[in-house]
């Protein structure tokens, strides 16, 4: 059974800085394609980077582009959203998500697999 788990997210001042580990688990992720999501408060939950674990392959939503880098360490088979000069905008609950297929996308509806969110908050 597949369990992605995340952690790292907190509260932090505008301009500070954050990392995200996902923990992925269950089968071997060579092949996957692992994202970042997220959802702010009373809206809908949005793409925020995406990248191809075997070829590192990364795509970002406009939003973060230039502030959020997103990797993996293959030794200790984690995927990480570093995330820098953090603004109030970007206060969501923090999700990872998995799919089987090598497409880089952005729908949510195409990952199939689904951590259980991590809380960032960013005081103005």
């Amino acid at each position: 059974q597949v369990q992605l788990v995340e952690s790292g997210g907190g509260l932090v001042q505008a301009g500070g800085s954050l990392r995200l580990s996902c923990a992925p688990s269950g089968r071997t992720f060579t092949n996957y394609v692992m994202g970042w999501f997220r959802q702010p408060p009373g809206k809908e939950r949005e793409f925020v980077a995406a990248i191809r674990w075997g070829g590192g392959d990364t795509r970002y939503a406009d939003s973060v582009k230039g502030r959020f880098t997103i990797s993996r360490d293959n030794a200790k088979n984690t995927v990480y959203l570093q995330m820098n000069s953090l603004k109030p905008e970007d206060t969501a609950v923090y999700y990872c998500a998995a799919k089987t297929r090598p497409l880089l996308v952005t729908r949510s509806s195409d990952y199939d697999y689904w951590g259980q969110g991590t809380q960032v908050t960013v005081s103005s």
